[in-house]
């Protein structure tokens, strides 16, 4: 589902810096940030669109949608002229992937068994790969308008894929339509029968009715307490996501290696670290491993490959060692960014796509994660334009010390305040973080069935008692 997606947003970057193309005009610096940047606001406007159409259309039409400002942004990127048509570009698949990266997440939370959800859900970050493979090894070797070209190709495909997708027995469950939701889990669990998903359709019914008591607003998600856990906690991740740099350091890979004064060629830097990123499959150790471990190691793991960049970059920026002493070791920062891709990929970077899917209960999961979207977007879009404005100020020094430091941040924000949520359910997780707010809530929901179950049966009993008066009144 992600290969759309990520072979649009690396496109642009390898075709201009790695053709030499005669009819590519090579954007200046502000130009490349500003094109750099304008995903981020796309992103967190396809976010936006996701809250309605998700609780609306549902899951399933919210994915076959998100095809279509990929292929609008395909169709303007071929004919591209002028750097603000670049802008426009990026900005439309930043609306599709907006969409992809905030319902893709809610699907498989709500459809994959618990015992598989880490690893089915960190698959999409595997095909997220590929298409970055796919980009930086073609794109290195044809032509600026021919990669654009082949593009096209990517939204079609994407949609007559995801079409055949079942809908979220969730969505209908929400919406009280009890035979939608077992057609579809019988779909999803290639059951005959109806009798064998009678109690795990009880069950679901149970714990969508107890989530879906509460409002599903805005107002509802920042006000209520039981949230306000889950809240701090999915808005730490997407933050240290964003600051520790994953993003940025992959769109402005070429321009890295060509300033640490490295004599790599750039088609030789974008094949390794493409292929790299794509040979590591967090997916296998996700469910065995845990959410926590995998995370705070590699945030450890990750800030320590950055550091060692800062330190080369002090050497070269700050020292200005003599670039012939410097060259026996212009190998390191490269080295030292793919121990870094490697480390995030198998870590935190795949893993923060899934805990906040699983933390938010059914009522406000769409709002959280689009609001989560726009926060990511936001923060994204001043990451990817102040980027340029760092290294103006204070070099690739300050930038790496930057990632450097929200890296190490981020490993005791997951030490110290993220649980595990390796094998629970979407119910024991809300306990988890609810605590005696969602056992109160329990309680008064028990008390209200109890309530109107003891109503139903006086109404019964005074309808029986009035029967029998007319009938006595008859005879």
């Amino acid at each position: 589902m992600k290969v759309a997606g990520a072979s649009q947003l690396a496109a642009a970057y390898p075709g201009m810096h790695a053709n030499d193309d005669d009819d590519v005009h090579v954007c200046f610096q502000d130009e490349v940030a500003w094109m750099m940047a304008m995903s981020a606001p796309g992103f967190a406007a396809g976010s936006l669109v996701t809250r309605f159409v998700a609780d609306r259309l549902g899951r399933r039409a919210t994915v076959l949608t998100s095809a279509v400002p990929f292929a609008v942004g395909s169709l303007v990127v071929s004919f591209a002229l002028k750097p603000w048509l670049l802008y426009l570009t990026r900005f439309l698949w930043g609306i599709g992937t907006g969409m992809a990266s905030t319902v893709i997440p809610m699907y498989l939370a709500e459809v994959v068994d618990k015992e598989v959800r880490a690893t089915l859900s960190l698959f999409t970050r595997v095909t997220f790969n590929l298409g970055n493979l796919l980009v930086m090894t073609i794109g290195v070797f044809v032509t600026y308008d021919y990669l654009n070209n082949m593009l096209l190709v990517l939204p079609i495909t994407y949609l007559i894929m995801c079409y055949w997708i079942p809908e979220s027995p969730y969505y209908y469950l929400k919406d009280g339509r009890m035979d939608a939701a077992k057609k579809e889990l019988m779909k999803i669990r290639r059951c005959k029968e109806e009798t064998e998903l009678e109690d795990e359709l009880k069950r679901l019914q149970k714990d969508v009715s107890s989530e879906m008591r509460r409002s599903s607003s805005v107002k509802e998600l920042f006000t209520g307490k039981q949230y306000r856990r889950a809240i701090i906690i999915a808005a730490g991740l997407k933050l240290t996501q964003t600051m520790t740099g994953v993003m940025t350091i992959r769109g402005y890979l070429g321009r890295i290696n060509e300033q640490s004064k490295s004599t790599l060629e750039l088609k030789t830097v974008l094949l390794v670290f493409g292929v790299v990123q794509f040979g590591i499959m967090s997916s296998i150790i996700a469910d065995r491993v845990g959410r926590r471990p995998l995370l705070y190691y590699s945030l450890f793991g990750n800030g320590l490959c950055l550091a060692i960049v800062s330190v080369y970059f002090y050497y070269l920026e700050v020292i200005q060692m003599d670039p012939e002493v410097l060259s026996a070791y212009c190998y390191v920062p490269f080295g030292a960014i793919i121990g870094a891709n490697v480390i995030a990929t198998l870590g935190y970077n795949s893993i923060i796509m899934v805990i906040p899917a699983e933390i938010f209960p059914m009522n406000v999961k769409a709002v959280a994660l689009t609001s989560l979207s726009m926060f990511g977007g936001l923060i994204g879009f001043g990451m990817g334009k102040g980027y340029q404005e760092i290294v103006n100020l204070a070099g690739l020094l300050g930038a790496f010390s930057v990632f450097t430091g929200f890296s190490v941040a981020g490993a005791l924000f997951v030490m110290y305040y993220v649980p595990e949520t390796k094998g629970k359910s979407l119910k024991e997780i809300q306990i988890i973080l609810q605590g005696d707010i969602y056992n109160e809530a329990e309680n008064d929901t028990l008390n209200q069935v109890k309530e109107s179950e003891v109503n139903e049966v006086v109404e019964n009993n005074e309808l029986k008692e009035v029967n029998l008066s007319l009938n006595n009144v008859k005879v």
